[in-house]
Formats: structure tokens, C-alpha cells, sequence
């Protein structure tokens, strides 16, 4: 019987721990990431070398786009949104990697980016706009929307997830089933597309992001 595609596609066990395929590319694209900022920042000088320079434009060209959305300074907000977007892309474009599978890919992983998203917009809300007035602006413009307002919360955070996932899972199995029927270099284009698509899911769940955390500090209207 073939197995369902939500089902973890388990690696090795550590102790009584399954590890799936998903879960050890994320550990290798957590190494990856230290390893180049370890690798960019060693001599700590205040001009590095290329890798540097090359890491400093990406963090100023992620900073102006979050300076966009939510006109104030996006330097607090830059760690997280920051950090998402690149490890999406890497995650993303892991499905161009043979033998590689894409943790977005499996629903853990979008799972769980979709739950640091959630609390991550409750924890800016209440930090900037304080408890009571966070918490009242769910009463707005009546109290009677109080439970769609709610609901929407959930809602808004599932389909966040449920969009990556569904993306990456389908892109991965189109590319398997062209490689199965019409060898290797037939699917070479798709993984063109693959990246293309890649960087742009990678895009939108961190605009989507940054777009709910803007309207819970109140920069946005939600």
C-alpha cells in the first residue's frame, strides 16, 4: 500500500525519536546558514570580504522591503522576517537538489513556520500596542464580530501554511513524475521553474508575515 503523503518519510531514529528526510535537511540548512555567517563574520573587522558585502545587501534589500510595508523602522522586525525568508528560500530551492527533500515540502515544517507566524504576531501586538488596547482591538467594530475575529486569526495562519505546503508539495511531485517518465533531462526546465517558484513562495509567506505582524502593531490596518 503506498504510503500517504503527509507521512513522514523517516530518515533514522534517534533513541525512540523517528528523524525524517524533512527534518534532517532542515538541521543541514540551520548548519549551512551558521557556517556562512560564521565563515563571513570570523575576522569581525569593520570590512569584510565579499561574502560579507554580498550578506550585507541582502540584509539591507530585506530591511527596505519591510520598511515598505510597515513605514516605521524595520530593524526590530528584521531578525525574524529576515531569518524566515532565507531559510524558506533554502528550503525552498532544496527540491532542485537530487536525492534532497524540501522540509516546505512536508507539512511539518510549514506546520510549524505557520505557528512561529502566529505567536510571533500576538507577541509584536501586545509588546507595541500594550494588553488592553491589543486585546480590545478583537471588539472592533462590535463585540458581536468578537467570534469572527478570532476565527479569522486561526484562519488567516492555516492558509499561510496550507499555501506553502501545498506549492511545494505539488511542484515535488510533478518533478518526480517527469523524471520517472521521461528521464533526466526532460524535467531540467521545470527546475528552472522549481526555483522561480521557490523564491516566490518563499516571498509571499514572508510578505503575508510581515503584513499580519504590521496590522497587529498597528501600522497597517488589518
Amino acid at each position: 500500500m503506498d504510503a500517504s503523503p503527509l507521512a513522514p518519510d523517516v530518515l533514522f531514529m534517534l533513541g525512540p525519536v523517528p528523524i525524517s528526510r524533512a527534518v534532517a535537511t532542515t538541521w543541514a540548512i540551520m548548519v549551512l546558514l551558521w557556517g556562512v555567517l560564521a565563515l563571513a563574520f570570523r575576522t569581525g573587522a569593520p570590512r569584510g570580504g565579499a561574502l560579507q558585502s554580498a550578506l550585507e545587501i541582502v540584509v539591507t534589500t530585506i530591511a527596505a522591503q519591510l520598511r515598505e510595508i510597515f513605514d516605521r523602522d524595520p530593524w526590530p522586525f528584521l531578525p525574524l522576517l529576515g531569518s524566515l525568508f532565507i531559510f524558506l528560500v533554502l528550503a525552498n530551492l532544496a527540491a532542485v537538489v537530487p536525492g534532497v527533500t524540501p522540509p516546505t515540502g512536508h507539512i511539518e515544517t510549514p506546520m510549524a513556520l505557520g505557528l512561529i507566524v502566529f505567536l510571533s504576531v500576538h507577541a509584536y501586538g501586545l509588546r507595541a500596542r500594550g494588553t488592553r488596547r491589543y486585546l480590545h482591538h478583537y471588539l472592533e467594530p462590535t463585540p458581536f464580530l468578537l467570534p469572527l475575529n478570532l476565527l479569522s486569526e486561526l484562519t488567516r495562519i492555516f492558509s499561510l501554511m496550507i499555501r506553502l505546503f501545498g506549492n511545494m508539495m505539488s511542484h515535488e511531485f510533478v518533478i518526480a513524475i517527469l523524471a520517472l517518465l521521461a528521464g533526466l533531462l526532460v524535467p531540467v526546465p521545470f527546475l528552472l521553474l522549481g526555483i522561480l517558484i521557490g523564491l516566490i513562495q518563499a516571498y509571499i509567506f514572508t510578505v503575508l508575515a510581515t503584513v499580519y505582524i504590521a496590522a497587529a502593531v498597528g501600522a497597517v490596518e488589518a
